[in-house]
């Protein structure tokens, strides 16, 4: 039950505020140690009581001594049971508790729970980015800073108050209980002090930055592998096994050098510290001797400072190693911001409202779009789509045929102009509800590692069995599915699919997803290249499924075979951004332009003669 309780006190997947992490370290700590602030002040508290009682029972040593030999033995506890009892009570009930219950905050209530907070928020945050995000980076590093960075921070954090009271109490204790003892007793600690301050100010601050280049350079690695093994078969298709290697080879020869950079500092550190140790047992010692042959401290005192030194000693090497460990943490957490702390290239506005969709009409304005480059990928077009049309996109490659697709489905903001659907510009609605709206068919068909199932009801989550089944039928997709069987020997529905897809064929990945969008029954339907990595006969079996997909949408189809989309109520040909035909295929034959030339070459070619063997 009072593990439970612990527990309890920070919830992991508390619905966090959607707003950019800060982008530099220490408010990005405070960003969300903030968040539980209560449970951090305990540790705090409870700390500050547990480092108390550890010297204290270093002060009960002096005193011990000084009592025993002050006092003859019939009569030490007749004399000192009260000041024995309490040492007792400290021992054995108050540095138990106190030491149980910091851990219980530590254990139960911190370190699973804020970790798990922290990467539940960078995760919401960072899969809310926009599509380039993530073209622009290695899956792997992204995947790779969110862990690192959640532990790493929660790590310091608690190094950090931990620290913080030892330090303070045992050098200040010490300090006031040497000064007591004789004013020159403490000089030793008090120069041992400003060097060991002085050690950390010159050694931690260059281990933080060695730190966080051997963080980067972690990450760089860590996506290099996972690229490799993602794209296996290509590695394996193209026989490069060992440029493979020394591709990563390379990396991990970089975060070697530079961790070793960081482990050189480390080891002049320690040394150093080692060092200033020695002189402070030997000075301490010494000087406490000699002032005791003076008759100026008590064998207690001597027992005292020698006691309390050595543990000084021992818990210096601590601090040094928690210092460094902390600000290592603090070079993580830096590397991460680099991934984490990045604003969103495409944000829903503060006022946006859900897309309402009764009719279907898209309508392009004027859009302009070029992916940051100074030259236009689209320029100026104009293009209107009636409720229920269904439209052939065609041209030449680079056209931008893919980008019109990706600026209607919001994957990009326009630079200027507006897409309209019924009258609403997407840019003012939210883009959940736009995506929501508008079905999907694309050429590279990727489906999640998880079973058949829940890749189906990526669709519509609240899909009953019935409706799986007829989208399936609908799909033909169930002419494969009950047969497929996993390597864990789930069957049919609950097999797992493999990573994007790949246990799956071509057309059976097609199939899937076609599946898919039957469910999700969204108004607006876009098929890019949905047919153009198949074989004729497959294509052929899964164009009768994309009838029945289009049936009462509004359809916007690319084709690189035109004869995939000949039957389509319009066709619009897009040249270097911009509509230069439109109308049906027969209209544009006969008009000679650009799509006749487009299609004679390819009825004179392989494609038409496969498609007239279809």
């Amino acid at each position: 039950m009072i593990f439970r309780w612990f527990e309890s006190l920070i919830d992991a997947f508390k619905e966090p505020v959607d707003e950019m992490p800060p982008s530099s370290v220490w408010r990005f700590y405070w960003f969300y140690l903030r968040q539980v602030w209560p449970v951090f002040a305990g540790a705090i508290v409870v700390g500050f009581g547990v480092a108390m009682v550890e010297v204290s029972l270093f002060g009960f040593i002096g005193s011990i001594v000084d009592m025993a030999k002050g006092v003859p033995g019939a009569d030490f506890f007749k004399q000192h049971g009260n000041e024995l009892l309490w040492m007792g009570f400290v021992a054995l009930i108050a540095r138990p508790v106190l030491i149980g219950l910091h851990d219980l905050i530590v254990n139960q209530a911190i370190v699973p729970s804020l970790t798990s907070r922290i990467r539940w928020q960078n995760h919401r945050y960072v899969i809310r980015q926009s599509l380039g995000f993530f073209q622009n980076d290695y899956a792997g590093r992204i995947a790779n800073r969110i862990m690192q960075t959640s532990a790493s921070l929660r790590e310091s954090a608690v190094q950090i108050v931990d620290a913080i009271w030892y330090v303070a109490i045992y050098t200040g204790s010490a300090i006031v209980m040497f000064a007591k003892a004789d004013f020159w007793l403490a000089l030793p600690l008090v120069l041992w002090l400003f060097a060991y301050i002085g050690t950390l100010s010159y050694f931690v601050p260059r281990t933080k930055e060695r730190s966080w280049r051997a963080s980067e350079a972690r990450s760089k690695l860590m996506g290099r592998i996972v690229d490799g093994y993602s794209n296996i078969l290509t590695l394996k298709l193209f026989a490069h096994t060992h440029r493979e290697e020394a591709y990563v080879a390379e990396a991990m020869g970089e975060q070697m050098e530079k961790l070793r950079r960081m482990t050189r500092l480390t080891t002049l550190m320690d040394s150093s510290i080692t060092v200033l140790n020695g002189f402070l047992i030997v000075g301490t010692s010494a000087l406490a001797i000699w002032l005791w042959s003076q008759g100026k401290v008590t064998v207690g005192a001597i027992a005292l400072s020698t006691g309390l030194v050595i543990r000084i000693n021992n818990m210096s090497g601590w601090i040094m190693w928690v210092v460094n460990g902390i600000f290592e943490n603090v070079g993580t957490v830096q590397d991460g911001l680099q991934t984490i702390a990045q604003p969103r290239a495409v944000q829903d506005r503060a006022d946006a409202k859900p897309l309402v969709v009764s009719r279907g009409a898209v309508h392009f304005d004027d859009i302009h779009f070029h992916y940051g480059k100074e030259t236009g990928v689209i320029s100026g077009l104009e293009l209107s789509v009636r409720p229920g049309e269904k439209i052939g996109v065609v041209g030449p490659s680079g056209a931008g045929k893919s980008t019109l697709v990706n600026v209607l489905l919001r994957l990009y903001d326009l630079e200027d102009g507006r897409i309209l659907i019924d009258g609403q510009d997407i840019a003012t609605v939210t883009q959940e509800s736009l995506r929501s709206q508008i079905g999907v068919v694309t050429q590279d068909t990727s489906l999640l590692h998880r079973s058949i199932r829940d890749n189906l009801l990526y669709g519509r989550p609240d899909a009953t069995d019935a409706q799986i089944l007829d989208a399936v039928r609908k799909a033909r997709a169930d002419e494969f599915i009950p047969a497929l069987v996993d390597g864990e020997g789930r069957h049919g529905y609950e097999a797992l699919v493999g990573e994007r897809g790949v246990k799956l064929s071509g057309g059976q990945r097609q199939r899937v997803a076609i599946a898919r969008v039957l469910l999700k029954d969204a108004p607006i339907l876009i098929l890019d290249e949905a047919t153009s990595a198949l074989d004729s006969e497959a294509e052929a079996a899964i164009q009768e499924s994309l009838e029945v997909l289009m049936r009462g949408k509004t359809v916007i189809a690319i084709a690189h075979r035109l004869s995939t989309i000949a039957r389509m109520d319009r066709l619009v040909v897009m040249d270097k951004g911009l509509i230069v035909e439109s109308g049906t295929h027969g209209e544009l034959i006969a008009h000679g332009g650009l799509y006749a030339r487009l299609w004679q070459h390819q009825t004179g070619g392989f494609v038409a003669a496969e498609d007239a063997l279809a």
